[in-house]
């Protein structure tokens, strides 16, 4: 059960990176084990449990990142990250251009929220045509988010405008990568306490009819169904 990080685990953020080396890590080990792997993991188990309990049908997976950087994008950093994320997705092989909910702690800020790693051209098309065949599915999603301020839209947008579906939908439809994100920086005592499980829980659940509205185009797209309701 997640307890909450503590202060070695901001330290050990800090010490890896400003001595992103492997002598170092191999000293510090087992501070990156208790204080911040152990943690992310509870903490990533904790929010997979209550939504799995909470929409038993989804088909739901969970990750944790980890700490070693990839040797072939290494691009002048060091082979550790300085931060890590979980993520909460379906079970499908190609899960970046799937919708997926995550968290990441790093030395500086942490956020949490719902989006894509790379969401596909062809999805974000069949996207915009939903919007254009579909305008008020999205609308009344988006009216209920404006509402609350925990989450924001964020995301690449194109160059060139999409199209013009109306003031309340334009900054959606003109994204071509899409991120609901909730960040905190710099980082605040929420981090050490148990409730930062509750907070993800809550804002993942509000932020759950994207999860399905994106899941049912693909599903379209696939020509299957994986958005049974839990």
């Amino acid at each position: 059960m997640f307890q909450g990080y503590t202060k070695d685990t901001v330290d050990f953020m800090w010490g890896i990176r400003f001595n992103n080396e492997r002598g170092w890590f191999t000293d510090h080990k087992q501070s990156y084990l208790d204080d911040f792997y152990r943690p992310t993991k509870e903490l990533a188990d904790d929010v997979y449990d209550a939504l799995h309990a909470a929409f038993p049908r989804l088909p739901l997976v969970c990750k944790v990142s980890r700490i070693y950087r990839d040797a072939r994008r290494l691009h002048g950093n060091g082979p550790y990250k300085d931060h890590l994320w979980f993520c909460i997705r379906s079970g499908a092989d190609d899960w970046t251009g799937r919708p997926t909910f995550w968290f990441e702690l790093g030395p500086e800020a942490y956020s949490y929220g719902l989006g894509f790693w790379e969401a596909k051209p062809d999805l974000l098309t069949a996207y915009r045509a939903r919007i254009d065949a579909h305008p008020e599915e999205l609308s009344r999603l988006v009216r209920s988010f404006n509402r609350r301020s925990v989450f924001r839209l964020a995301g690449e947008e194109y160059a060139r405008p999409k199209g013009d579906p109306g003031k309340l939908l334009y900054p959606w439809y003109q994204k071509k990568n899409i991120m609901l994100i909730h960040e905190v920086s710099p980082l605040d005592d929420r981090i050490f306490e148990l409730g930062l499980a509750d907070d993800l829980v809550r804002g993942f659940t509000a932020l759950m009819p994207f999860y399905r509205y994106f899941e049912r185009i693909l599903a379209t797209m696939e020509g299957g169904d994986v958005t049974r309701r839990g």
